[in-house]
């Protein structure tokens, strides 16, 4: 059904000033032609800075009053959205009645997001990153950008935050800001978290996120096939910093550490197992979880290798994040390897080709990748599976040029 025509205004009960030129502001609700309600949004506005159903000014009180009229105008579309979704029809009065009856306690979006930012940087450096923190910011910097130009709102209420809220942020920021799919998913899914945050506290029942599917970019690999990783481990180089570079790239191609844990650790983090295995023990920088991984015997010669070589007790001396990835931009192009080597790809090679390519259960290398949940390791496994079918075909094909079946 088409929904009516609905609008929001707000003008001065002037007959009520008092002695200061103080006025009640009022709100009309209109909707449709003939559905109409006019109640009272409890606020008092000088009639001299009042101009065009607003304030006037750039004052501090001013931007205040404006905010709440934006917040009443979205709660009272936002009502109206809820009703009609169910109703075939929705008069003034029952947005009126609704809305008088919750806009003291409506929980908005972006005042959650806040708080939310708030918590989480008390948590920076506990269990959390200051990297994750900015993300977040950032998230909410373009949500705050996106209702100022798109419906001049300064915040919405979680009733408005519907599935075309969503679509047409996804819009806004593929054609206004020219995001690249991967970084549109960053931004939809850490609004994801804050809209789930919500759901989890009874805020909102309904998830606005149903139906909304993001346009994926096309998936590059981003680890090294066992034949490209021999290439590496094999190729003479011509320069020293590039033999370090890959030894400690080959490092975490055997162990999954990352960049951001492997410069942290220490001697303090090895320890020796009853059997002679040497163990690292640590926990993920990014999110405090403890990590496990026995030592094979390559990352075992790379420490020995760099023993005692690294400033302040630390297991091995590390280059900057940038002049790796720049190393290993060189080192892939002497070694004719087509995958995007950056360092990061080392822990992708650990996960896919060293242990889930070699059988070792999808749980333990969770555990030892130190993930907080094992779907962010399943996407390990999806990798895996596709490269288990396409040898599986192959294998087929060779089994058809040896045998044959008589029927």
């Amino acid at each position: 059904m088409e929904q009516a025509n609905v609008k929001v205004s707000f003008y001065l009960k002037k007959s009520e000033a008092d002695a200061d030129g103080m006025c009640p502001v009022m709100a009309r609700l209109n909707i449709g032609k003939y559905s109409e309600a006019a109640f009272s949004v409890k606020l008092r506005v000088p009639q001299a800075i009042w101009s065009s159903g607003r304030t006037s000014g750039k004052s501090v009180k001013a931007k205040e009053i404006n905010n709440r009229l934006d917040e009443i105008r979205a709660m009272a579309l936002g009502i109206y959205a809820e009703l009609s979704a169910v109703r075939d029809s929705v008069t003034a009065d029952d947005v009126k009645s609704l809305l008088l009856g919750m806009a003291g306690e409506q929980t908005t979006l972006l005042s959650y997001f806040r708080t939310f930012i708030e918590n989480f940087a008390k948590r920076v450096g506990v269990n959390r990153t200051e990297g994750s923190l900015r993300s977040y910011r950032n998230a909410y910097n373009h949500v705050e950008r996106f209702m100022r130009e798109k419906y001049n709102l300064s915040d919405i209420p979680f009733s408005a935050l519907t599935l075309s809220f969503i679509l047409d942020y996804d819009s806004h920021l593929r054609t206004d800001c020219r995001l690249s799919p991967g970084t549109i998913i960053n931004l939809t899914v850490q609004l994801k978290i804050i809209v789930g945050e919500a759901v989890a506290d009874g805020i909102i029942t309904t998830y606005p996120f149903t139906g909304y599917e993001p346009v994926r970019p096309k998936q590059k690999r981003r680890y090294l096939t066992s034949e490209e990783l021999q290439r590496l481990m094999t190729m003479p180089l011509h320069r020293p910093n590039l033999y370090l570079t890959r030894d400690l790239f080959l490092f975490s191609c055997y162990t999954g550490i990352p960049y951001s844990d492997m410069r942290l650790l220490s001697k303090e983090h090895l320890s020796l197992a009853d059997d002679g295995t040497w163990w690292i023990r640590s926990s993920r920088r990014k999110t405090g979880v403890e990590f496990e991984i026995p030592l094979l015997d390559l990352p075992l010669h790379i420490m020995e290798k760099y023993r005692d070589t690294a400033p302040d007790g630390k297991l091995l001396p590390m280059y900057s994040n940038s002049t790796m990835n720049l190393n290993l931009k060189r080192i892939a192009k002497l070694c004719d390897i087509d995958c995007p080597l950056v360092f990061h790809a080392g822990r992708h090679t650990y996960a896919t080709e060293i242990t889930l390519g070699h059988g070792v259960p999808l749980e333990t290398v969770s555990k030892m990748l130190g993930h907080a949940r094992i779907e962010t390791t399943q996407i390990y496994a999806k990798v895996t599976d596709d490269k288990i079918n396409a040898d599986t075909r192959v294998l087929n094909e060779r089994i058809a040029e040896h045998f044959s079946v008589v029927i």
